[in-house]
């Protein structure tokens, strides 16, 4: 949970500060890298570590994923220009996504299936505190010290969080059923880092999209990055397919659909409603706690049901979703206030997808082979970063059209929150397809053992 949370409170405090990093740096025409590069390497980490984690272990895996963050923390911090910045961040990057893909593998491999809905939900509260204090913390640290030091106080986190893992992690490796070599590994790499050019091609051009340089580079991402989904996602996403795949096109869709309303609604509170920063924030953090709320009810009712309840409970959660993002949509057409409305809308979005988020999860992992619990807790990573990112690109470029075409902000936005809508409608569309693997007993740790020769 401690993992979990400096993540978190380094992507949140990071949107707080990017602008004056940036202006510090003379770097303001690479602003929208700041973020680029963090998603792109995110991506190349998660899917690296799903495919070493079962090949060299959880806790050589883990001991990687730190070094790797703690380097893009101190780069990020010491940084005399803009380059050195976007390397740090890209640093950072892979190193959570690695981190991230250790963390689920670890669940997996730790706690049987009765017991991993109530950890994913435990995992959902350590997003409260960061989404409360992150912007506010790093906007003092940065207005009356200096920006640096909201990298700075990040490695004293990390180092609490890896000491007191250290010994479970290695006790973990030491009953882990390694896969040895893995023939595939390269060629994931591979596809991974194409799929991380072809996506900042797309997020490039998406930048430019009223100039023919950005419809041509718009394009030539979308060429590169296509093929390399298809052979990085399991078989039958692009299908949606009954089982895991349809469970997860329906997972990446409403991650999208929240933390890029959460991102843009924003920016209307501030540049159209004209609220505060620091106000704005704190209407949004509202639906980080409905979001903890719903998934610690969503672990009780799994307990109770065992399991039985839980794609109904998707369903409902992504209904939940669409009624929020429906009555953001109407609050911010209001003319005059509509403040107390997008509030509530928020609540109700988060509780929507904090009752889907964590069973999504174990639904996904229900469907892991054995010896290959990090490469599916790396697909469900892949998809909630990569759909967001490509979402919240998207959303950037209606805007910069509607700026282009004089219709205003506003318009922008409520423009980006109904392209949100529409993925959240197919999203529920897709949970119908979802479908759930006999209720398992075992514990995996136990099962593996079983399966070791003696």
């Amino acid at each position: 949970m401690l993992v979990l949370t400096t993540v978190a409170f380094e992507g949140l405090a990071i949107t707080t500060i990017a602008a004056k990093m940036a202006q510090s740096l003379q770097g303001i025409h690479l602003y929208g890298w700041i973020f680029s590069a963090f998603l792109l390497s995110q991506l190349i980490g998660t899917l690296v570590m799903g495919q070493q984690v079962d090949k060299r272990g959880v806790f050589t895996s883990m001991l990687v994923s730190f070094s790797i963050f703690v380097l893009g923390t101190v780069v990020a911090a010491v940084s005399f220009d803009m380059h050195m910045l976007i390397a740090g961040r890209a640093l950072q990057g892979f190193g959570a996504g690695a981190l991230i893909t250790c963390v689920y593998t670890c669940v997996t491999l730790h706690y049987s299936d009765t017991l991993r809905t109530q950890i994913l939900a435990a995992f959902s509260m350590a997003f409260v505190l960061p989404s409360l204090i992150g912007p506010y913390l790093a906007g003092f640290i940065a207005s009356y010290m200096s920006w640096r030091f909201v990298f700075w106080i990040v490695l004293p986190l990390i180092g609490l969080a890896l000491s007191l893992t250290f010994r479970s992690f290695r006790d973990l490796q030491l009953r882990q059923v390694l896969t040895g070599p893995a023939q595939t590994a390269d060629s994931k790499t591979l596809h991974a880092i194409l799929l991380a050019i072809g996506t900042g091609l797309l997020l490039t051009g998406l930048g430019m999209i009223t100039y023919w340089k950005g419809i041509v580079l718009t394009l030539g991402g979308l060429f590169v990055m296509i093929p390399q989904m298809r052979k990085l996602l399991p078989k039958g996403t692009f299908a949606v397919k009954k089982g895991l795949p349809a469970t997860l096109v329906s997972r990446g869709l409403y991650v999208a659909c929240y933390f890029t309303t959460e991102s843009f609604v924003i920016l209307a509170l501030t540049e159209v409603k004209g609220l505060s920063a620091d106000l704005a924030g704190l209407i949004v953090a509202a639906g980080s706690l409905s979001w903890s709320a719903a998934a610690w009810l969503q672990a009780k009712l799994d307990v109770r049901d065992q399991g039985r309840g839980r794609k109904r409970r998707v369903m409902m959660g992504i209904g939940i979703m669409i009624a929020g993002t429906v009555l953001v949509i109407l609050a911010l057409m209001l003319s005059d206030g509509g403040i107390i409305l997008i509030l509530l809308s928020q609540m109700i979005t988060g509780f929507g997808v904090g009752l889907a988020n964590p069973t999504t999860a174990a639904i996904a992992l229900q469907h892991a082979a054995p010896r290959k619990e990090g490469e599916m807790s790396a697909n469900l990573q892949f998809v909630d970063s990569f759909y967001m990112g490509v979402s919240i690109g998207v959303g950037g470029a209606l805007i910069a059209l509607s700026e282009t075409l004089q219709w205003g902000i506003s318009t922008g936005v409520v423009m980006v929150l109904t392209l949100q809508l529409l993925l959240v409608l197919f999203s529920f569309l897709a949970s119908l397809r979802i479908t759930e693997l006999v209720h398992q007993e075992h514990h995996p740790i136990s099962q593996a053992k079983e399966n070791i020769p003696m």
